[in-house]
């Protein structure tokens, strides 16, 4: 059985139709951060049941492997594209204002490889909005406390809690030097913030590749370890 076959299979079976219901309280918060005007992808859209929420003042394209999901998605007006998420996108870089993933890193195998696609055809500006499920919320432990496993969808590869989704944006640790705090966030994002009991943003850019370890701070210069490359930044930006 192909994917394609064993998540329209899946989509019949646990949802009326094969369509997605995605949580609402949710979806204020994505077209808020989305906003108007944007060319905007939405990754694992089955059938565009949250796409659809994107296409007031938007250009949408909904990519996913179920063909017959895709088709509802078509008929809303969204855009498709048949393609797997697990696969290099079929895109363009820097050809989208913002990339949604709801409800799907728990289902890969490699999701960080699906973030990078992401920041990939995000265009310079550009926000990625997702969400997870739970899987360490209450209702969740109470079921593994009767011995039954705390999440019983077979296609949920990964339990997220809200600690690990703050790793998963941050794995460096912050760098203190000269009464500042330096954090580099795995999309590349280097924010600096005064040292203290308040909340300062003191700055903040992006660097055109993703990291994983911490930054270095010596002779006046910072040092970032990219994925792709080496860089050094001396004040003013140099």
């Amino acid at each position: 059985m192909s994917l394609q076959e064993r998540y329209e299979e899946h989509h019949r079976e646990r949802r009326e139709e094969g369509d997605f219901v995605f949580v609402p309280e949710r979806i204020p918060l994505f077209k808020e951060a989305i906003g108007r005007g944007r060319r905007v992808l939405d990754l694992g859209c089955r059938s565009g049941a949250l796409s659809r929420h994107f296409l007031d003042g938007n250009e949408v394209v909904g990519l996913d492997v179920d063909r017959a999901a895709l088709a509802k998605a078509e008929a809303l007006g969204v855009e498709t594209v048949e393609a797997d998420v697990e696969s290099p996108l079929p895109l363009p870089d820097q050809s989208f204002d913002a990339v949604v993933a709801g409800e799907l890193l728990e289902h890969l195998r490699f999701p960080d490889a699906l973030v990078a696609e992401a920041r990939r055809v995000l265009r310079p500006g550009g926000v990625f909005v997702g969400s997870v499920p739970n899987a360490f919320r209450l209702q969740s432990r109470l079921r593994f406390l009767r011995g039954r496993p705390p999440e019983d969808d077979p296609t949920h590869l990964h339990m997220y809690s809200p600690q690990q989704n703050h790793r998963a944006i941050y794995r460096a640790s912050p760098v203190y030097a000269d009464g500042k705090v330096y954090l580099l966030a795995r999309d590349g994002i280097a924010t600096v913030i005064r040292a203290g009991p308040k909340f300062e943003k003191l700055a903040e850019n992006r660097l055109p590749d993703d990291t994983s370890a911490s930054l270095a701070i010596s002779n006046g210069r910072i040092y970032i370890r990219g994925w792709k490359n080496l860089y050094a930044i001396s004040e003013g930006g140099k």
